[in-house]
């Protein structure tokens, strides 16, 4: 049988190729680095995470994210597995031993016997006899294919700008300061560490990172950044409190040190491998330049001598108006037979673009076959997710979005037994209680 070819060994390539290749279809697998590198990557492995190492929330009942986690799962997901193989501490959310699952994924991709991976840049559109193609290229996809298609779909690429954590060695911490504990000790208690900063280290705090000499190459003026993963210092030019009721809140939290004062702020430091040797800085993507982050994030009480693993960076993220471009099943209205999967597609997190390209692989895989592609439900978090990048947005205003509640179809009976209107946790329980019915009965078809 021919094979399908996909462009991308990000996480929604490897999917995609996962889902083809569990299917009984050959599958080539086109991987540009190491011949051509990114401004992000630092490794040649397929589905190296770039940014954070959290997958994010994996509470199914309570969380869309945690729900599209469980339907990936229950679909046979590639990402998902190995993701659950190499988790790390992290509270309530999924995180990974970042080295270790790329490892994985990696070599359970290669080793199957309907996967080839071709390490080479591809600049063109795909000939025409690879008549179904995934273009799953990612936000960083190199300049030339992206020139390519922006001369296909007459569309000028969006763009957003995407920041960088910084990496810790954990062993120069000072636990004079710092303690593990994680937020209403959700997890085991104690998956992150954790250091307090009182009111006028926080203001001293805030100062630094307002007048901080920042990085930004001149032609990416004008870009916007992304809501979802915002650099700190941005966060702290948006009012001197934001920190403190964003990723620096202090609540649920109680330092041993000082149990009866309460911090006026605190940094959370999230595991990023499995030997528990690396921490990254939770909501610390940052533009400050390396010396300027040296400066200022060693003013935090217990990381006054702390050696970095990796420091924090930026660089541009492009996908396309989608909406506009592709139809229901990913495939270039324009062009037939050529999808495209992941945040090139406007889907914003690791979840997200995997998940887009398990539907892409899926979707793939059905026309090879001569079946037409079956849409998962709306009411599933796949099917939401897949509608908004598809048509469900507008396509004047459209912009990268994680997975949320916001995306789903309304409950139709929505009260209790009493009449009142259910809120909060219950209302989303009503959603995942749908969402699980729905797909069980996609399954099926």
């Amino acid at each position: 049988m021919q094979e399908i070819h996909i462009i991308g060994g990000g996480l929604a390539g490897c999917e995609a190729a996962w889902q083809v290749a569990q299917a009984g279809i050959p599958v080539i697998l086109h991987e540009m680095r190491p011949t051509q590198r990114t401004a992000a990557h630092t490794t040649e492995r397929l589905a190296e995470l770039v940014c954070s190492n959290s997958m994010r929330s994996d509470d199914a009942d309570n969380n869309a994210v945690g729900l599209l986690h469980e339907e990936m799962r229950r679909l046979g997901s590639l990402i998902l597995t190995m993701a659950d193989q190499h988790r790390v501490p992290a509270g309530g959310a999924l995180a990974v031993d970042r080295e270790g699952f790329a490892a994985a994924v990696e070599t359970t991709l290669t080793a199957h016997p309907l996967v080839t991976v071709r390490r080479e840049e591809i600049v063109t559109l795909p000939p025409e006899d690879w008549d179904q193609t995934i273009i799953a290229s990612g936000p960083l996809t190199s300049p030339a294919l992206a020139s390519a298609i922006q001369a296909l779909t007459g569309e000028g690429s969006l763009s957003f700008f995407d920041a960088i954590a910084p990496i810790v060695h954990k062993d120069s911490i000072d636990f004079a300061h710092a303690w593990y504990q994680s937020r209403y000790d959700k997890g085991d208690g104690s998956d992150y560490i954790n250091l307090p900063l009182d009111d006028a280290q926080y203001q001293s705090f805030v100062d630094d990172l307002l007048t901080g000499e920042k990085h930004m190459p001149k032609d990416w003026e004008g870009t916007p950044y992304f809501e979802g993963c915002l650099p700190i210092e941005v966060m702290a030019e948006r009012g001197r409190e934001t920190l403190a009721y964003g990723p620096l809140k202090p609540v649920g939290l109680t330092n041993p040190h000082q149990p009866d004062k309460k911090p006026r702020a605190i940094v959370q430091l999230r595991q990023d491998n499995a030997l528990g040797t690396l921490y990254n800085m939770v909501g610390f993507q940052t533009k400050l330049k390396h010396g300027e982050q040296l400066r200022i994030f060693r003013k935090i009480p217990g990381l006054e001598t702390a050696e970095f693993a990796r420091l924090g960076g930026m660089h541009r993220n492009s996908f396309l108006n989608s909406p506009r471009l592709l139809d229901p099943t990913l495939q270039l209205k324009r062009r037939p037979g050529l999808r495209f999967a992941g945040q090139i597609t406007g889907c914003e997190g690791y979840v997200e673009s995997a998940a887009i390209g398990l539907l892409a692989g899926r979707f793939a895989t059905a026309a090879r076959v001569g079946r037409s592609p079956c849409l998962p439900p709306l009411t599933t978090a796949l099917g939401a997710l897949l509608n908004h990048v598809t048509g469900g947005a507008n396509p004047e205003t459209f912009q990268p979005m994680n997975i949320n509640f916001g995306l789903f179809p309304e409950i139709d009976n929505d009260r209790d037994e009493r009449g009142r209107w259910l809120r909060g946790r219950e209302r989303k329980q009503l959603y995942a209680i749908r969402a699980r019915a729905a797909l069980t009965e996609w399954m099926t078809q």
